[in-house]
């Protein structure tokens, strides 16, 4: 197998090449060229890669012996072969630059673009086949004037004309392969697909033939939309007022996960994961639903049947996931309880083996309409452990947010079954893990391939596994995992892991190395210059990348959002697009089978646009603007702000240098809250400004008196909660100021409480303090 393996991996390299951005092969029906499925035998140039079917090749042999019959002997000899050459630029990988077609609203040229001397040198001993390939009467009435004929048959873009780009180096070096900068970063393109959703968490179909797709918002509604892209005005759910969630900008709880029973089409089943709080415990819920016996596009609300609950200590790192395997099991994907640092028992809930915390479980709700609601598969890993919970798959995850089955190779099916997690960081490292059966995963003692707990990290019988990728918190700090590309349109992409980090909204592959076991990472940008000016692509998306998807064809999708808020309407899903080479027309055409529709259909109206001239292929790095209380902020333009040559954003008009009030300095005790680099409204860590300069403030002892004295000072007239542990990031470039903070929630200032001195303290940044402030009374914390 080594051979084969091999030559796939060679393949895959050749197809992620980078190949110069400026090229642009497009066909004369807009789209990518493609490989033919069988070999050429007129237009056998372009058999490797082209533009047309054998079927077009075909055609174009029958008009060649039509016209090349109309030839005495005399010009057959001197000019049939310019013939064939002509006809087949219809192949060429650059057709729609030949024939002037890469505006559709602009007619299509009869002859292909000419370079000069060639057209010369046909004007000269060929030009009677014009009068046979074109009925153009501009053309034809310049035909004894051999400057003007041949300037009208030029091309202003003279590196594309015929035949001088047959050996333009630039143009067919890497041709077919996917584009790439100069950086390395892979350029693709987009098809926006949804709009107007509020955080939409998860896109899942139903594996029934009919192409449907599901879309799951936060708030608790799942909507459906039909192959042609229209959605149905009635929800397919709406569990809005069981789910507990917020319009807290990054609250993570809410709707989580959905999944439908991979025999759905026969026993109707569909799986949602969901938070809910019952009898002021916050918990997450798995239930079962079926489908209205009355509608095929809706599910029975009153037949959910609750799975599994486990109990949430904290409202953070609540996981999510739902998938089923090949074997039919259903996996469930917890986090680790919250908080930081998983501080929940000596080992915390990650390691503990008889906690459902932060694992990655597999249960069997196959035949559950009578009996237990699920049962343990026999082969699961620590069923004869007394030690441990049997529904336990895998151990030692933080916080798997998006997983994914590999669905294997088109072909040799190789990597068919393998589950890959994004599984989210404390203070440093992002990771993607390949899941496998009892395996630990290493939270707490390991974050990446970094210690976290040093103590537990030096236990060598914890045996845990290594992630196949992790990186650093500068590129991004929450990461959301992906799939390996399994689809039929994009053969290039085929094998490439793609996932996205919802922070920084950077788009990343890994391509595994198939001699080495290892994995490669390139950046994915938006495609730069033509790389994206096809019909209906655009080249940008919203900065906070929340999840990945695949149809029921397997192409691959993700959705992001301009406003991180489960209630903010601002999420956008888009298909994601390579230009470099598609498959071959009609390869990938499906027939969905037919749905009733009782619903009113809403058309699909896409709203985002196309970005000529980019100055860059990063995504928008730009923070949220801030909105009143009481309001959801507006989503930023999906755009790359300008900067001046400091990096500064420019000043707004009316603002002058020099001319600015001098503000004065912060009184003694004042505090802000911080988040992310920037001030937090309503939510941060606190650091408070003290004899002229500002500090952080350690966890030992706060509470909520401490917090509520805070939040008052800041205008919040409620405290929701205190956090700990660096919740909302480290201040490590701030000194320690105030440790011990002991309050009774009356003081006008943190200085005014007790506490070990300004500066005193015996702490590190990791216990950095923080606080949840509300305007209103918040109850379902």
């Amino acid at each position: 197998m080594r051979g084969p393996r091999a030559a796939l991996a060679l393949l895959l390299a050749a197809a992620l090449a980078p190949r110069p951005a400026r090229l642009h092969p497009q066909c004369l029906d807009f789209k990518p060229p493609f490989r033919p499925p069988r070999d050429l035998a007129f237009c056998r140039r372009y058999t490797e890669f082209g533009c047309c079917e054998p079927s077009r090749d075909r055609a174009l042999l029958q008009r060649f012996y039509s016209l090349s019959a109309r030839l005495d002997e005399r010009t057959y000899a001197a000019c049939a072969g310019h013939l064939q050459d002509l006809l087949c630029q219809e192949c060429s990988p650059y057709a729609a630059h030949l024939y002037d077609a890469e505006d559709p609203s602009t007619p299509v040229r009869t002859i292909p673009g000419l370079c000069q001397d060639y057209c010369r040198q046909l004007w000269q001993n060929c030009r009677t086949i014009f009068r046979s390939l074109s009925s153009d009467p501009e053309l034809i009435a310049l035909e004894n004037n051999m400057a003007k004929f041949c300037r009208y048959l030029s091309l202003e873009d003279t590196d594309y004309c015929f035949p001088h780009l047959l050996t333009n180096q630039n143009l067919n070096q890497n041709l077919g392969l996917v584009t790439a900068d100069a950086e390395g970063c892979l350029q693709l393109c987009l098809v926006e697909v949804a709009n107007g959703l509020r955080n939409p968490v998860a896109m899942v179909h139903a594996n029934d033939g009919t192409h449907r797709f599901f879309i799951a918002e936060q708030v608790g509604l799942v909507w459906t939309y039909l192959p042609d892209g229209s959605r149905l005005e009635k929800p397919f759910l709406n569990i809005s007022e069981a789910v507990l969630t917020s319009p807290w900008e990054g609250d993570e709880r809410g709707f989580l996960g959905i999944v439908f029973h991979p025999k759905f089409k026969f026993n109707g089943k569909v799986y949602v994961y969901y938070s809910v709080e019952v009898r002021y415990e916050e918990r997450i819920r798995i239930s079962e639903f079926r489908i209205s016996p009355a509608d095929m596009n809706a599910l029975d609300h009153g037949s959910e049947r609750i799975i599994l609950e486990i109990e949430e200590p904290a409202s953070n790192h609540n996981g999510g996931e739902l998938l089923f395997g090949d074997d039919e099991y259903l996996y469930i994907f917890t986090g680790d309880g919250g908080m930081a640092g998983d501080p929940f028992g000596t080992f915390g809930n990650a390691q503990n083996k008889s906690a459902l915390l932060g694992k990655v479980l597999r249960i069997d709700v196959n035949n559950n309409d009578r009996g237990p609601l699920y049962r343990i598969p026999p082969d699961n890993p620590f069923i004869s452990d007394p030690t441990a919970r049997p529904e336990v798959y895998a151990y030692g995850v933080r916080n798997m947010w998006r997983c994914s089955f590999d669905r294997g190779d088109p072909h040799t099916k190789e990597g068919k079954g393998r589950l890959f997690c994004g599984d989210v960081g404390q203070n440093k490292y992002e990771e993607i893990d390949i899941v496998e059966k009892g395996k630990n995963y290493g939270w707490r003692a390991r974050e990446g391939f970094s210690c976290y707990d040093k103590k537990l990290c030096a236990n060598s019988s914890m045996d845990d596994v290594l992630p196949i990728y992790a990186y650093p918190h500068k590129m991004g700090k929450s990461v959301t995992g992906g799939y390996v590309y399994r689809g039929c349109e994009f053969p290039n992409l085929n094998g490439l892991y793609i996932f996205g980090d919802f922070m920084s909204g950077r788009l990343m592959s890994l391509k595994e190395d198939h001699a080495t076991g290892e994995w490669q990472y390139s950046e994915i940008c938006m495609g730069t210059g033509q790389t994206c000016m096809f019909p209906r692509l655009i080249n940008n998306y919203y900065q906070y990348i929340i999840s990945f998807a695949e149809d029921e064809a397997g192409e691959l999708y993700f959705m992001s959002t301009g406003v991180p808020s489960a209630t903010a309407p601002h999420g956008v899903v888009y298909k994601v697009v390579d230009t470099s080479r598609r498959a071959p027309p009609g390869k990938c055409r499906v027939e969905p089978s037919p749905v009733k529709v009782k619903s009113k259909r809403i058309p699909f109206v896409p709203k985002e646009k196309f970005i000529m001239n980019t100055p860059t292929p990063r995504p928008r790095l730009k923070t949220t603007t801030e909105a009143p209380w009481g309001g959801v902020p507006a989503p930023q333009t999906p755009r790359t702000p300008a900067v001046d040559g400091a990096g500064r954003a420019p000043r707004p008009p009316g603002s002058r240098s020099g001319q600015r009030r001098k503000k004065k300095p912060p009184r003694n005790g004042a505090v802000r809250l911080m988040r992310q680099g920037r001030r937090g409204r309503g939510r941060g860590r606190v650091e408070v400004f003290i004899d002229g300069q500002w500090g952080t403030v350690c966890d030992d002892g706060w509470s909520l008196a401490a917090a509520a004295v805070v939040c008052r000072q800041l205008g919040f007239p409620y405290v929701v909660r205190a956090t700990k542990k660096a919740e909302f990031g480290e201040g490590t470039s701030l000194r320690i100021l105030l440790d011990d903070v002991q309050c009774s929630g009356q003081e006008r200032t943190l200085l005014e409480c007790s506490h070990a001195g300004v500066g005193t303290h015996n702490c590190s940044h990791e216990e950095d303090a923080g606080v949840v402030c509300s305007r209103e009374e918040v109850t379902d914390w």
